[in-house]
Formats: structure tokens, C-alpha cells, sequence
């Protein structure tokens, strides 16, 4: 069941995000941050993406964590990836009131909400893939978990240090990045659950 709704969620979440890039002819996708198109038309349908997501890294993290042995098991990914859905949410929710009840507050929540979602899921990312070496079923997937993650990781902080990276395009290839992540563990466990 967990690998089933993470992968639905992470595809809806796609499917939503690439349509709008097309249907949004007032924003520049190539400069445009994600978090841009959660206002205005369609934002609301982003919205309720963003919080479908966040349902699916919850749900993915906790499959994981207790599909793994005991030995390979560490509540610091899970809490990571669990702290980063919930910032993630805070991202969509926020974004639905808060622009026109308090814009300097909205701005600041916004922002630290947008930046806690991306460290702790990556952050997550990279330590997860890093416990799956110690699981005999897992560990095939090691290398590429771990390839992958740190990879994410590192854009995370080329797009946030580096101002030819700070476009939107950047941004956004990290995000798909991160989610056809999502979709590769909650395919890889669903091949261990069936194995066990």
C-alpha cells in the first residue's frame, strides 16, 4: 500500500507541476520558481499537489524505515524526510491565506518553510540511501540511492551559492530530481515488500 500511494502522489505531483508550465503563459518558466505558479491560475490545484507530496514522503519515509532490518533502521532519515513534508506542506498552506493577510509574514514563512523542505529531504535523502548498504535486501540499490541523493544535495546548494544556478529551471530540475526519487524507492519497496 505505502509504495502505491508514494508513487501516486509523486506522479500526480509531477503530472501537475509539468501542465502548469505550459497552461502559465504569464510566468517565464525558464526564471519562474515553482513556488511562483502557487498563486494565480492553477495555484490552488499546485496547492493541493504540494500537500499530496508531502503525504507521500511521510508515507514513503515510514515504509522504508519499517521495511529495512532493525540493523539498517534509523529514526534520522525518517525524521528528516517526515520534518521536510511537513515544511513542504507549510509552503502550499501558507501560500493559500497568507499573501493578503500578512505579505511580510507570508514572505518569511514562505521562504523558511521553502528552505527547511529542501535541507531536510535531501539531507534525508543522503542518509537513507546510506542505511540501505546494511540491508542485505536494499543494498543492490546503495549505490545508485546514494549517487542520486548526493547529487540532489549538491544542486540544492549550487542553486542556492551559485547565481548562475538561482534561476527557476534550476530549481525545478532539482525538485523533479528529487521526486523521481521518491518514485525509484517507492518502486524499490514495493520489490522488497514482495520478497519479504
Amino acid at each position: 500500500m505505502a509504495p502505491l500511494a508514494a508513487m501516486a502522489g509523486a506522479s500526480l505531483f509531477l503530472m501537475v507541476g509539468a501542465a502548469l508550465q505550459f497552461l502559465r503563459a504569464d510566468l517565464a518558466w525558464q526564471q519562474a520558481t515553482l513556488s511562483q505558479y502557487l498563486l494565480g491560475p492553477g495555484g490552488l490545484l499546485l496547492r493541493v499537489a504540494y500537500c499530496v507530496l508531502a503525504i507521500a514522503i511521510v508515507v514513503l519515509a515510514i515504509g522504508i524505515y519499517r521495511q529495512l532490518s532493525a540493523h539498517a533502521r534509523s529514526a534520522a532519515p525518517l525524521l528528516l524526510l517526515c520534518t521536510g513534508a511537513v515544511a513542504l506542506a507549510g509552503v502550499a498552506i501558507g501560500d493559500s491565506w497568507l499573501p493578503s493577510v500578512a505579505p511580510d509574514f507570508h514572505r518569511w514563512f514562505h521562504h523558511t518553510c521553502a528552505i527547511t523542505a529542501f535541507l531536510c529531504v535531501t539531507s534525508g535523502m543522503v542518509l537513507q540511501a546510506w542505511r540501505f548498504r546494511l540491508d542485505a535486501a536494499w543494498r543492490p540499490y546503495f549505490p545508485l540511492a546514494a549517487g542520486w541523493s548526493l547529487g540532489c544535495h549538491a544542486l540544492l546548494w549550487l542553486h542556492a551559492l551559485w547565481a548562475p544556478a538561482g534561476q527557476g529551471w534550476v530549481q525545478k530540475l532539482l525538485i523533479a530530481l528529487i521526486v523521481t526519487a521518491m518514485l525509484l524507492a517507492a518502486t524499490w519497496l514495493w520489490r522488497t515488500s514482495r520478497v519479504r
